[in-house]
């Protein structure tokens, strides 16, 4: 042992690694130690290593050359064995890089996957099928559970050959090359409610109609940009961009959030004159408190929006109100909209319900006894862990029933900031990059079929520049995948009452639909219209079921080549007759269809760009449109609100038309740039 250990030592001299230590040549003891320390942090560095997306349980893309990289020490001899194919070897470069692409494969699996170098790496379970990466914002990022019926749907989803990984959510201010965990899971009652919704029922379309396996990658982050997910080299080349990624400096995450937190408390004490001393919370929730001296705020509305950008915490809100002395002792019922992310509320004191959860309407029961005629007090403690904080949703759903009396409690509230937790964090949407640094890049180039993209909400307010930042980010993203036009297809945005935007005053969300639409223009791509199963007071609308099977029908005909209907009708031209409009469309499928007996949804307007609801008829393959408050009409609008839920404009194979308009007068939102 001594005689490996003189050698080991020789050895380490060579390779410096004992350069800043004097070794004695009688202790021997101490020195047996050193070299088994230096051996293990010698052989941990020659490992091979993988990628965390690789893992046992996953889908390899069937079909085309996989690429199988990772890595080891520079110039070791790497092998990868995988089904058939044995000894496919490289080494690694003076980085320590290696790449091997294996040959294609048909579906089918469960096989084991091999890297061999210093040490073996085995994975097991592997499948090979359809990859499909999964990405966005909220709505892609929600889960099974929350969708309709999804207790039924997560006992119903026992499908082994489908699986899912999500990329955990992380920042990172430059190209990571690795994720920061994550796991492949296969499909199982136990675990699939945490799948992503949208891409679990497009999965499970797909397997149902190809018999293959499907895995899921979800790299999805709830309100996030477009900007956030594009890499700098993407902005670079961009004439819309490279000025604003050109100024953005070079960041370090701890000096900038020092920069923040200290920002954030000297705003906290500006407004209030510091956070709470110790005890002092105790009382807020109490009737008797005096807050007249409180700030106010107005509710509903997400904090973010109303000063505080970077706040994550706690929060309390109060609101006196009156109750007339034939409702006093009565019980009564709170509501308080939806809070963002979790509360306990209070009524003079008592606690009425708690809730955890962003996406949940707040309903509590006031019990007998507790109001009083006269002033009483509601107090809210708000819980914000990330991203958006505070009361938000439709204001007639805040309110507090006695009875028959309902007294709205939408208005001037004041509120007092109990803690705050994370004003020294950088969010994702802080600057551009961060997500693809983190979340993207480290997964480049994982063999897959396509992506399948849910995004938009936050970016509706520069919607015009979505016409650019959309496409960049889709060019962006097959440049470095390297693979050309993959298939990515998108869903365009639901119905949702964002801000009562219409064809009169302005629709952010119409025009970012506008301009999903305007990106079909790019090649191998594809969009699943959803005007009709919105929500108008959620935002967050839960028939993921039909998005997940439009974006399926997509795929299954552009992608798998399969003869069916994937769209709604896409208007095409229009001719004037008199005081009617005459709009002809593609994609009519079997005929044009009137889904619940007569169309709504369009408007018609003259040359003073005024709109007024419009009669429309469905005249063999086209739609007529007329109003008699318009004589000589110049434009037609089609489902061109924030909210169109109402539109009913289909083709017989049940696909809703693409909502548009037939003008291109300015927009709403032509001066929204993106700025950090």
């Amino acid at each position: 042992m001594v005689a490996n250990i003189s050698k080991s030592l020789q050895l380490y001299k060579q390779v410096g690694l004992l350069n800043k230590f004097s070794i004695k040549q009688h202790d021997m003891k101490k020195t047996i130690l050193l070299a088994t320390v230096l051996l293990a942090c010698i052989t941990g560095f020659a490992n091979v290593r993988m990628p965390k997306i690789f893992g046992s349980g996953m889908v390899l893309q069937r079909g085309k050359p996989i690429p199988i990289w990772g890595w080891a020490e520079a110039g070791e001899e790497v092998t990868v064995q995988f089904h058939k194919q044995e000894d496919k070897t490289v080494k690694a470069d003076n980085t320590g890089h290696w790449l091997i692409m294996l040959d294609p494969e048909k579906a089918g699996g469960p096989y084991a996957l091999t890297i061999k170098g210093s040490n073996t790496v085995t994975f097991t379970d592997v499948l090979v099928g359809e990859v499909w990466i999964c990405s966005g914002q909220s709505n892609m990022e929600f889960r099974l559970s929350q969708a309709i019926n999804g207790d039924k749907e997560v006992a119903d989803a026992s499908y082994p050959q489908i699986r899912h990984f999500k990329v955990p959510n992380t920042i990172a201010i430059a190209p990571k090359d690795d994720i920061s965990g994550g796991e492949w899971k296969v499909c199982a009652p136990a675990i699939a409610g945490e799948f992503t919704a949208v891409g679990y029922f497009f999965a499970r379309e797909l397997y149902n109609k190809l018999h293959v396996p499907v895995g899921l990658i979800n790299t999805s982050w709830g309100g996030t940009h477009s900007e956030t997910w594009t890499s700098r080299k993407g902005f670079e080349g961009s004439d819309e961009f490279k000025t604003m990624i050109a100024g953005m400096p070079v960041l370090n995450l701890d000096s900038v959030a020092a920069i923040k937190k200290a920002a954030m408390v000297q705003q906290i004490n500006a407004l209030q004159g510091g956070l709470p001393i110790a005890g002092e919370v105790e009382a807020w929730k109490n009737a008797a408190l005096d807050d007249s001296k409180w700030p106010t705020i107005q509710l509903p509305g997400l904090w973010e929006s109303k000063g505080f950008p970077d706040l994550d915490g706690l929060v309390w809100f109060r609101k006196t109100i009156t109750v007339a002395a034939q409702d006093a002792g009565k019980e009564a019922v709170l509501e308080l909209a939806m809070i963002d992310d979790n509360d306990i509320a209070y009524v003079n004191g008592v606690k009425v319900g708690s809730t955890v959860g962003y996406d949940k309407k707040r309903r509590y029961s006031v019990p007998a006894g507790v109001l009083q005629a006269g002033k009483n007090v509601v107090a809210v403690r708000v819980e914000d862990t990330g991203g958006g904080g505070g009361v938000y949703g439709d204001a007639s759903e805040l309110k507090i029933t006695i009875g028959e009396n309902t007294q709205p409690l939408a208005g001037v509230w004041q509120y007092k900031i109990e803690e705050a937790t994370s004003t020294s964090t950088i969010g994702p949407n802080s600057y551009p990059t961060l997500l693809f640094n983190a979340m993207l890049n480290p997964i480049i180039p994982f063999g897959m079929q396509g992506v399948i993209w849910y995004q938009g909400e936050s970016n509706a307010g520069r919607a015009y520049q979505y016409r650019k930042a959309f496409p960049l980010m889709i060019q962006d993203w097959r440049w470095h995948w390297g693979e050309g036009d993959f298939p990515f297809l998108f869903v365009q945005l639901a119905s949702f009452n964002s801000a009562n935007g219409n064809s009169n005053n302005g629709s952010t969300w119409a025009e970012l639909r506008e301009a999903q639409t305007m990106t079909l223009s790019l090649n191998n791509t594809g969009m699943a219209v959803t005007t009709d199963i919105g929500e108008e007071k959620d935002i967050h609308p839960k028939n993921k079921q039909d998005v997940g099977k439009r974006l399926a029908a997509v795929a299954l005909n552009k992608v798998y080549g399969k003869k069916m209907v994937y769209s709604g009708p896409v208007y095409q031209s229009m001719q004037t007759n008199a005081n009617k409009i005459v709009l002809s469309f593609t994609n009519k499928g079997s005929g044009l269809l009137a889904k619940n007996g007569a169309l709504h949804g369009f408007e018609i307007a003259g040359s003073d760009h005024v709109f007024y609801k419009a009669t429309a008829l469905i005249e063999g393959d086209q739609v007529v449109v007329y109003s008699e408050k318009v004589a000589a009409p110049v434009s037609v609008h089609f489902a061109w609100a924030d909210y169109a839920g109402d539109a009913d404009f289909y083709n017989k194979d049940g696909f809703p038309a693409v909502p548009f308009r037939t003008d291109d007068w300015p927009g709403f939102t032509r001066e929204g740039k993106f700025s950090f």
